[in-house]
């Protein structure tokens, strides 16, 4: 594929389990679809990567790579990855195995407001020799005019993680993001601590971890007229992140230009692990709506 996006809800309908919900395929990925009167969203069953969510009558809110590969066991570009249980390039694979992982699809329920989903995520042989710890992982979705995500670890381990949302913008250098907090960690001046002093912009390549975010972050897109509010729920940090040009340029995963076209700004738990024991499981989450001027 050579578009800059993936169009998920023109894909051939293979099985359909509900009058919301079917079963496609993007290349090698099994993907769910949802199409409800109040949202249409897609996500594939490896790392439970939503991949596609716009509530009725607005456009798209998330941005997905057609650079990417589409392949088992290999990452997906764009929409909303699942970084578990290391964030980062900690060790290998980079932000953990969950996103690149075959997810269960456990549960899912209609309402007339939204779409219910529950994707699973256990330990096997596979992930103890990545990570010798034995866990459940549980995604769970609300896809309705509202989008919310809550990743929830059993086990007794600690962890790092992150949802990572990429935000489909009409151009990055006029986005502008309020709600991060003051203070942050500059990945790009390799970790020096930075203080954030009005809203973040990306004019280049920005890569910081926010460690005092605020509940909720807007995202102001002045060229497409409307405003995403990021609302954490039990994070420590929060995100924000754009290759630029230039790094852009050398991702093979990303269009030259498709620096341009989308602003992460993720949900994360890294300066505060995700501390869990057998009989107390310890979760994190984001909810994504709409404003407009």
């Amino acid at each position: 594929m050579t578009e800059n996006t993936v169009d998920a809800f023109s894909l051939p309908v293979l099985e359909r389990r509900s009058p919301s919900l079917t079963l496609r395929r993007l290349a090698d990925l099994p993907v769910v679809v949802v199409e409800h009167p109040e949202a249409r969203a897609a996500l594939t069953l490896q790392g439970a990567q939503l991949i596609a969510w716009q509530p009725a009558g607005e456009r798209p809110v998330l941005w997905l790579s057609g650079a990417s590969a589409f392949r088992e066991g290999k990452a997906v570009r764009g929409g909303v990855p699942i970084c578990w249980p290391w964030f980062g390039p900690v060790s290998s694979p980079s932000h953990g195995f969950a996103r690149i992982s075959a997810w269960t699809l456990d549960a899912h329920e209609e309402t007339a407001g939204a779409v219910h989903l529950t994707l699973t995520l256990r330990s096997d042989a596979r992930t103890r020799e990545l990570w010798p710890h034995d866990f459940t992982l549980t995604a769970r979705f609300t896809l309705g005019r509202k989008c919310e995500i809550t990743l929830t670890a059993e086990g007794d381990h600690t962890s790092t993680g992150a949802l990572h949302s990429y935000f489909r913008v009409g151009a990055a250098d006029q986005v502008s993001v309020s709600g991060l907090g003051d203070h942050y960690i500059d990945k790009v001046r390799d970790g020096a601590e930075g203080v954030q002093r009005g809203d973040l912009t990306f004019p280049g390549h920005v890569d910081r971890i926010y460690t005092r975010p605020q509940d909720a972050a807007l995202v102001r897109d002045p060229t497409l007229g409307r405003t995403i509010e990021v609302r954490h729920h039990d994070a420590s940090d929060a995100v924000a992140w754009n290759p630029g040009a230039k790094l852009s340029t050398e991702m093979a995963d990303v269009p030259d230009d498709g620096y341009t076209e989308f602003v992460c700004v993720e949900t994360a738990r890294i300066t505060r692990p995700l501390t869990t024991t057998e009989n107390t499981p310890t979760a994190f989450g984001v909810a994504l709506s709409l404003e407009h001027p």
